[in-house]
């Protein structure tokens, strides 16, 4: 390519904005010597100057670009020093050549870059960072510099900074700016490929992007462009309908397994002594507590274990708040199992000591948890549906607790004295089951549970002194619906009252979907009081 006629396209891509082609540099065609005296020469050189460099970021090899990437920054910010015997970079005091040490020769000068010049080595700049730069928010910044001028963005170049980008979060918009610059190229063939390759990742930045192209001239004067252009929008749509439809169901079981979470242990302790319990949602806010204060302990004393939190705090959560709920039922609800009123009374004024103590100790703020390997980003599957793994957390925590809360209720002595108590009280007395002790045990199982719950919360939930009063209500919706007492039923009614939720809430809103799901229950339980399922000789 002849330099004369490289300058003159140049500056005609620059004023009619239009993806600009630059040579591909192989590392033994780069003239170096002849680069840094095409930058100390006239307007026209410095042109050419920056070309090669825009042709460096985006194909020559890891040498060249280490060797061009200072030239660059150094002609943008006139520290290149322009001399007799070549070029001199200010900052270091070494030869822009040789890269060796000297001193620059006679009357030196820095090069000034006209206005047409200037975007030019800006480009070749943030091509270079992009490609080069060791942190992610350096290639970030550099990145946000070339969205401002996509027509002039090399082909090439975008491709291979994603296929070289380790930040996840970067890759994707390095990735979608390349589409945007090849959906938008001059050739016509290459943007009907463009357009086959965004339509395979069906999203609504991608349907955005190709319904623009309906109001290009192309679509009305080539029939294979719009053909590819409708055939895109058909697809994307379709795989936006089907993860839409995923993503309704993902998060309605996440939310299904936060409610479970929040109602076992009620479910427990009201099916067996018929005491509401309206401490139960202070107890979650105490699981989460300790687990914020394991989390500390270990920034202290074992970094290392820091990502494995969560982990460790399980006993700590379930024995901590499975104690609070022992003391609870031994010094208090004990003496009133006769007097359901002032056993709610009694449950209302713990709850108020919890919270304002915990006020006292902690504040109200919102607690700051860190964000283990294991509960962080997602996987996109399809359309805009993620597979996050905070939420996956939660869910496979609330199976795992399902697992364990029947297990003790279905296979150990003390569940079978549960199950004894709940149907008949004054019988399983009078075999020798001691009532008062089971009693004491399933109240602190069912603490020890709404602690759990408190920790699964903590990486998807604000958790500071008043997150208890938000799960009671639904607790005692899912408990009630369920029926009282019953596992099964708690999972059934959780996984309804979270799924319907979910669908309802889009279309009029958080607290609107709540008074729908209210209502759906009290009609229910108008044709069956008892709930979904029910315990054969429950104590009335």
């Amino acid at each position: 390519m002849k330099p004369t006629f490289t300058l003159l396209l140049l500056l005609g891509l620059l004023a009619g904005g239009c993806l600009l082609p630059v040579p591909t540099v192989h590392a033994a065609g780069l003239d170096r010597t002849g680069l840094v005296q095409e930058m100390c020469g006239d307007a026209s050189a410095m042109g050419r100057a920056g070309a090669t460099l825009i042709a460096i970021a985006a194909s020559g090899s890891d040498d060249d670009r280490a060797f061009a990437a200072p030239l660059a920054r150094a002609m943008i910010d006139r520290q290149l020093a322009c001399d007799d015997a070549g070029a001199v970079l200010a900052e270091g005091g070494l030869d822009a050549g040789s890269r060796t040490p000297r001193e620059a020769v006679g009357a030196p000068r820095s090069p000034l870059l006209s206005l047409k010049n200037r975007p030019v080595f800006e480009l070749a700049d943030a091509a270079f960072v992009l490609r080069t730069a060791p942190t992610a928010g350096q290639r970030a910044a550099a990145l946000r510099t070339l969205e401002r001028r996509p027509a002039m963005i090399p082909e090439g170049l975008l491709d291979s900074a994603a296929q070289a980008e380790s930040d996840a979060g970067l890759k994707a918009q390095i990735e979608y700016l390349a589409q945007s610059a090849a959906l938008n190229a001059s050739d016509l063939s290459a943007r009907i490929r463009a357009i086959g390759r965004v339509a395979e990742n069906p999203n609504r930045r991608a349907l955005t992007q190709i319904s623009a192209l309906a109001q290009d001239p192309a679509y009305t004067s080539n029939p294979a462009f719009r053909a590819a252009v409708d055939a895109a929008t058909a697809r994307i749509e379709r795989g936006i309908a089907i993860g839409d439809t995923l993503a309704t169901l993902y998060n309605g079981l996440s939310f299904a397994s936060i409610l479970f979470m929040a109602a076992i242990g009620l479910a427990i302790i009201f099916g067996l002594m018929g005491v509401i319990n309206l401490a139960q949602g202070e107890l979650i806010m105490i699981g989460a507590y300790v687990t914020w204060l394991v989390q500390q302990g270990l920034r202290h004393i074992a970094p290392g274990l820091l990502d494995w939190y969560l982990v460790l705090a399980i006993p700590v959560a379930f024995l901590a708040t499975a104690a609070i709920g022992v003391a609870l039922e031994a010094t208090l609800l004990r003496h009133l199992y006769k007097r359901p009123l002032m056993s709610l009374l009694a449950t209302w004024a713990v709850s108020l000591f919890l919270m304002n103590l915990v006020r006292v100790v902690f504040g109200t703020q919102n607690l700051q948890f860190e964000t283990p390997f294991y509960v962080s980003g997602g996987v996109p599957v399809i359309g805009d549906f993620i597979f996050t793994w905070n939420r996956m957390f939660a869910i496979a925590f609330a199976v795992a607790t399902l697992a364990v809360a029947w297990l003790v209720v279905r296979r150990t002595p003390l569940g079978l004295n549960i199950r004894a108590v709940t149907q008949n009280r004054d019988m399983a007395a009078c075999i020798g089951i001691p009532t008062r002790r089971v009693d004491m045990m399933a109240f602190g199982l069912g603490s020890g549970l709404a602690g759990l719950a408190g920790l699964a919360l903590s990486p998807i939930y604000s958790v500071n002194t008043q997150m208890g009063q938000n799960f009671i209500i639904d607790s005692f919706m899912v408990v009630v619906l369920g029926g009282v007492g019953t596992i099964a039923g708690t999972v059934v009614a959780a996984l309804g009252i979270g799924q319907i939720n979910v669908l309802i809430e889009p279309l009029w809103g958080a607290v609107a979907a709540k008074v729908i799901v209210l209502l759906m229950i009290i009609a229910f339980l108008q044709w069956r009081p008892e709930g979904l399922f029910s315990v054969k000789g429950r104590r009335k």
